[in-house]
């Protein structure tokens, strides 16, 4: 207690300083408001990306190796592939399954388009997929709603099938899903399970399609092989993805090389195929963030630079103006180090009103950026503590001469200073 009274008089004093010349002492403020607003800003930027990423890879699966077929768009281009290779296919998916170590669980997967659909729906229609029972662990997906097709009915090519939650809802309505029947192109599947809602994400990848993973059906691969035919098959690869799942401690970016191997010796660079991985993915975004984030920072950091060059130029003229003041505080038994203490006091009080403030206009503006340009922002505490630290460490830094300068006054000159 009696340290803190000690440092009363310097802050009443320091206080009343600043009250006297309000305009000039928000003037001052201005470049601090800015900056530490700017640092807010930017980091909350930086986080928001973050955060995105993150959801992003959970949703792709961070021990997950997708392969996804590059299919021909044209009968051209589909018979100059065709001369080198044959497209992804189910022996692409034995050949990477037996000869590739550390995978845990794997499922093809063909997908359609349909063209018709009972019940109809205004809505997006919703897309049929084909895959083995695997896939609900690959993806980490729950049901929420009856059950997960098996084995069997995968090898009875059973007419079953699991809705999306947005699937369910356009094509059924809110009611219970299970034991209804919808019918996709000719064929009617009966709804054995509904899925619980799943993240999505704006994230766009090269060489994977961001499809709505709520607006799907999922029937068992065998069921889709063997009951469904597109209209433009011609174009399309026997399979149009591969979903392998690495055992836990196994390096999925090392095991996608293998992968891409076994691929490369049969399809001989024909460009018909991706391979994506998320945990690589996850390590490029993260470097890029890095960069983004340093860059931010020094833009923002500028700008705390030149709030700190005001306090220092308003702190010189504050003691040119108050020499006898000075004077007459020496002259009475005040120290140097008071002297110094109660200009730096004044400096510190100006870095921290304007940081408080900043603070404020920082979580403003963060907001605003969201709500102009859609981006994700998220406001952290570390943001804020190292904005609020960052400049009251410059008030204190570009304090410490003007209030050197003021301590080093002769007391007799001063005196007679007018």
């Amino acid at each position: 207690m009696s340290i803190l009274s000690g440092y009363l008089p310097e802050l009443y004093m320091g206080f009343s300083s600043l009250l006297v010349h309000k305009l000039r002492t928000l003037l001052t403020m201005l470049g601090m408001i800015f900056g530490v607003g700017a640092v807010v800003a930017m980091l909350s930027i930086t986080a928001g990306a973050q955060k995105e990423m993150i959801s992003f890879i959970d949703l792709l699966g961070v021990n997950n190796i997708i392969i996804e077929a590059r299919e021909a768009t044209d009968r051209d281009t589909l018979q100059a592939r065709r001369a080198i290779s044959p497209g992804l296919t189910f022996r692409d998916y034995r050949a990477i399954t037996a000869n590739v170590q550390g995978i845990e669980t794997a499922t093809p997967r063909k997908r359609f388009k349909p063209t018709r659909l009972l019940p109809k729906t205004s809505q997006e229609p919703p897309q049929l997929i084909g895959v083995l029972p695997s896939y609900l662990e690959i993806n980490s997906l729950r049901v929420v709603e009856g059950r997960w097709f098996t084995d069997e009915d995968n090898a009875t090519s059973a007419p079953v099938c699991v809705l999306g939650e947005t699937a369910k809802i356009n094509l059924l309505g809110y009611d219970r899903a299970v034991g209804k029947y919808v019918k996709v192109n000719n064929q009617w599947l009966q709804v054995i399970g509904v899925l619980a809602r799943q993240a999505g994400s704006e994230s766009e990848v090269e060489g994977l399609e961001v499809s709505n993973r709520n607006n799907l059906i999922i029937a068992p691969l065998n069921t889709v092989m063997r009951r469904f035919e597109d209209n433009n098959s011609f174009l399309k690869d026997e399979i149009d993805g591969i979903y392998l799942k690495v055992k836990s401690g196994v390096d999925s970016i090392e095991t996608s090389k293998v992968v891409n191997a076994i691929l490369a010796a049969t399809h001989k660079d024909a460009g018909d195929y991706t391979v994506v991985v998320p945990a690589d993915l996850l390590e490029q975004r993260r470097q890029t963030q890095m960069i983004f984030e340093v860059v931010m920072i020094c833009i923002a950091g500028i700008s705390l630079l030149v709030g700190g060059i005001g306090i220092m130029n308003i702190m010189l003229a504050t003691v040119l103006e108050r020499t006898r003041e000075i004077g007459i505080r020496r002259a009475i038994g005040a120290r140097q180090a008071d002297i110094v203490r109660q200009f730096l006091t004044e400096a510190v009080m100006i870095s921290i009103v304007g940081g408080l403030i900043g603070i404020a206009f920082g979580f403003t503006l963060s907001r605003l950026i969201a709500a102009a340009a859609g981006w994700s922002t998220v406001v952290t505490a570390t943001s804020i503590a190292v904005a609020f630290g960052v400049s009251v460490f410059i008030g204190l830094l570009f304090g410490i001469y003007p209030a050197v300068q003021a301590a080093k006054l002769d007391p007799i000159e001063a005196i007679r200073y007018e």
